[in-house]
């Protein structure tokens, strides 16, 4: 009986640490890149024949309902779809920042867009190990670009220009 008492103290007085202190049980993610720029980020992008495979099925096997959106967001980017999101990627793997060109693109395609499909890029067989780890950072992004494209310098005449 006295085990136990001393059991549920320690369990209350630890819970009572943890919130009055909530950084002593976690770690500060977002201080180091989740992969250094260059030659790393470089093994990253590479794409085996055993990896291909699995994209493929992945990709194969979404609804057609999750396809189409992610197809009309990729419209909403236009050309630059590709480019941009390897560089969104990059920014939340190595904290490259991305353009302002690309941000716009970000924020013209909105947010809903944009968390879908960079949920479908770490779905992929060479990010999905990062998957746990980027969900700030993704924020993070949104945030950065967001604040960027609505700044009074992107602005003509008090509107938003996203050309």
């Amino acid at each position: 009986m006295e085990l136990k008492t001393i059991f549920m103290a320690f369990v209350i007085i630890t819970t009572l640490v943890s919130f009055s202190y909530p950084s002593f049980g976690q770690e500060y993610v977002d201080e180091e890149p989740l992969v250094n720029p260059g030659p790393e980020m470089d093994a990253v992008k590479s794409i085996s024949p055993a990896s291909q495979d699995y994209n493929l099925y992945m990709l194969e096997n979404l609804t057609p309902k999750v396809t189409t959106f992610l197809e009309n967001c990729m419209d909403k980017m236009g050309p630059s779809f590709k480019k941009c999101n390897e560089d969104v990627t990059e920014e939340i793997l190595t904290k490259n920042p991305i353009s302002r060109e690309c941000c716009m693109k970000v924020v013209q395609s909105g947010k809903e867009c944009y968390m879908e499909v960079i949920k479908l890029m770490f779905r992929f067989y060479q990010l999905k190990r990062f998957a746990s780890q980027v969900s700030f950072r993704t924020n993070e992004v949104w945030d950065r670009c967001s604040a960027e494209v609505e700044s009074p310098s992107s602005s003509h005449d008090g509107k938003i220009v996203l050309s």
